[in-house]
């Protein structure tokens, strides 16, 4: 065995840093009586040396072993009290993953060594067990991270522009004929996709957790895994299993290539728990380090705090906590390039030490002071299971959220509920009375249909109820309230007239998305017909269930999604940043929004109220105020119709200008034309969207 020596090396960065003669160590762990760094043969089989970290500068722990090189595999080991009735869990016994790895090699192996206590035994948790879980854990990886990016810029695209795309990186490429690498980093670079987020009009990729995470142990002992992602092991390391070669850098070039082809990579990130569970849960990192530090604890702290549903909750409000979760950020944007976040839970991170969520806790001061996040996009799940976790519309700018009252109210609208013209009103208008606060823009709203939670587009229309037995819970599982319809016959259809009609609910469905304000964002594979079978909480289901089939695609409405995304990226109306609240406009003193009757007559306060009112109609303008709006004359006119058939007045039109009928959702390949009519028929079940063209000599 070779001879090492460790030298005291220095307290920062935090992790594993080569300088080009050795490598740096530094862990954090306040309550540790020891920490020690243990190194691993190449092919991670043996143990070669334990060194036990000389210095400690505040709470890190740190050394400096000269020689070592990026690939070399290493853990840790952490020793100090076992005392859960005091809130510390700590067994030399467990080898631990260092929480700044860049890479792993590999997922846990489920055994009852991975636990600090005796499994079975009387009060478990308060037992100690003395076995090495050494043999089971992956392994941390040494890594430089340095790539050679080029020329690459990232698009910065505007918020308004935004159209995000919301998609699983193997879910997305493992079905796809023509993609090699399928379900890896190096899949979504290739051309097929590419070509395809690019021809639909997309402008980021969200991708569902990529960063390393657990498969819970109840699942893989059913034969299953956990297919999304929400339980991370690491904070700083992609998924082993979407690496192709076990290379970092298969993430960073498929950043570059989507960067080339001017489309943002936005990360589902999990920063408010990890994949630990509660106190039966395994001890893989946190826990081992300094488990009273790294979670929030009970009034009792033998046990955690648990808003957000999984067992524990990361105690942010920490410092050293909250330098963690703000050094992976800045890492995945300052050496991954990556173009923005999306926060699961968010709300849990807004809590204070008492557990009120406060828009100004810790957490989102740092985001706002920092100068590297704030030129990223930033998007709040704005919920969590605690007391008071629902906060829509509550969080601080630069914020954006997930707006699921924009979901609901849109899916209630078109299957026919009564009294949903105010809420389709409110929502396709920005969810004001959310967001427009604190000087936030309408864009503040993430408006979707679908999302990787929940029914796909196709299954919103084919079923009433869910069906998830393959999941193994009895179908007690996943959302009970879909507000979902299916048409006539659970499933999938042979009746030609069913089909047709739910065609023409999904393009009622999405016209309405892409015809609202706010930042619309798509789910992966609806723009193909793509059906989860009815499955609303496909979290275990890596097979054909949850992948996109992109063979069978819905050719036609492919082509329809193309065409509205087009339309909306063509009407910088439907993309302004203010608020329309019927305002009237410095130019020619009108209101920035008029909303209709059929008979073009404005609505009034008995009409809001009509239970049995089915149709909405609104002239938007620029809004007052806005740069573009002396520019050009722009005004769109929209019809919105779940009733019957009927005659729509067209709005007044300014001088020299006529109305130009350019999208029916009951004529999917209607060829836009100018109306020379004040009047024109609306079909039941349908959308229309008027533009304004010059009139012609």
């Amino acid at each position: 065995m070779t001879r090492l020596h460790i030298f005291a090396g220095r307290a920062e960065p935090l992790g594993a840093t080569f300088d080009g003669e050795g490598v740096n160590f530094a862990v954090f762990s306040e309550h540790a009586r020891r920490v020690t760094l243990c190194l691993f043969s190449a092919d991670g089989r043996t143990e070669t040396h334990r060194l036990d970290l000389p210095e400690r500068d505040g709470d890190v722990w740190h050394g400096y072993v000269p020689g070592l090189r990026p690939g070399q595999l290493y853990g840790l080991r952490a020793d100090g009290p076992y005392a859960p009735a005091e809130g510390h869990r700590f067994n030399y016994h467990k080898l631990l993953l260092d929480p700044y790895a860049k890479r792993l090699t590999r997922h846990p192996i489920w055994h009852d060594a991975l636990m600090g206590y005796t499994v079975g035994s009387a009060d478990a948790d308060l037992s100690f067990d003395r076995r090495d879980s050494a043999r089971f854990m992956p392994r941390c990886v040494v890594e430089d991270p340095s790539f050679a990016w080029g020329a690459d810029q990232p698009p910065r695209c505007d918020i308004a522009d935004t159209i995000i795309y919301e998609a699983h990186v193997k879910g997305l490429t493992q079905l796809h004929p023509d993609v090699g690498h399928r379900g890896t980093f190096l899949g979504l670079a290739s051309d097929p996709v590419l070509e395809h987020l690019q021809k639909l009009g997309v402008t980021a990729l969200e991708l569902l957790p990529a960063q390393a995470f657990l498969n819970d142990r109840f699942l893989v002992e059913k034969g299953l895994v956990n297919y999304w992602g929400y339980q991370t092991l690491g904070f700083f390391a992609p998924d082993p299993r979407y690496l192709s070669k076990g290379d970092i850098a298969e993430f960073q070039h498929m950043v570059a290539r989507m960067h080339a082809a001017g489309i943002e990579v936005i990360m589902d990130v999990v920063y408010n728990h990890s994949c630990e569970g509660n106190e039966l849960g395994p001890t893989l990192s946190f826990r081992g380090l300094d488990n009273r530090s790294y979670y929030r604890l009970q009034e009792n702290p033998r046990h955690y705090v648990n808003d957000t549903g999984t067992g524990n909750t990361l105690n942010v409000n920490h410092p050293m906590v909250l330098r963690m979760v703000m050094d992976s950020l800045r890492y995945w944007v300052e050496v991954m390039h990556v173009d923005g976040f999306r926060f699961d839970l968010c709300a849990s991170l807004g809590r204070r030490v008492r557990g009120g969520f406060d828009r100004s806790a810790s957490f989102f001061d740092a985001i706002r002071q920092d100068p590297v996040l704030t030129g990223v996009k930033l998007i709040a799940e704005p919920w969590d299971i605690g007391p008071g976790g629902y906060q829509l519309g509550g969080f601080p700018p630069p914020f954006l959220e997930w707006n699921d009252k924009y979901r609901d109210g849109i899916r209630r609208f078109w299957r026919g509920d009564a009294r949903q013209v105010p809420e389709l009103a409110d929502r396709m208008a920005g969810s004001a009375r959310q967001f427009d606060h604190s000087g936030r823009p309408a864009t503040s709203s993430v408006n979707f249909l679908t999302a990787h939670d929940g029914f796909t587009l196709m299954d919103v229309v084919s079923y009433n109820d869910k069906h998830n037995t393959a999941n193994g819970e009895e179908n007690r599982d996943g959302h009970p309230q879909n507000f979902s319809d299916n048409m006539g016959v659970e499933g999938a259809s042979d009746d030609p007239a069913i089909n047709d009609a739910r065609a023409r609910r999904r393009r009622n469905l999405l016209a309405t998305l892409l015809l609202s304000q706010g930042t619309p964002m798509l789910l992966a594979g609806d723009e193909l017909g793509n059906s989860q079978s009815g499955n609303n909480n496909a979290y275990c289901q890596d097979n054909e269930t949850g992948w996109v089939q992109w063979n069978g695609a819905d050719a036609a409405f492919l082509d329809f999604t193309r065409k509205l995304v087009a339309f909306r990226r063509a009407h910088p109306i439907l993309r302004q940043k203010r608020f329309l609240h019927s305002r009237p406009r410095l130019t020619d003193g009108l209101p920035d929004l008029f909303w209709l009757r059929p008979d073009g007559k404005q609505m009034a306060s008995g009409d809001w109220g009509n239970a049995e009112l089915r149709v909405l109609c609104a002239e938007l303008r620029m809004a007052a105020g806005t740069p573009e709006y002396a520019q050009r004359e722009e005004a769109l006119f929209l019809v919105f119709n779940n009733g019957d058939p009927l005659e729509v007045v067209l709005p007044d039109r300014p001088k020299g200008w006529c109305w130009r009928l350019h999208l029916d959702t009951s004529r999917p390949g209607l060829t836009p034309y100018v109306v020379d009519s004040d009047r024109v028929p609306v079909d039941g079940q349908s959308v229309l969207a008027f533009d304004l063209e010059r009139e012609r000599d």
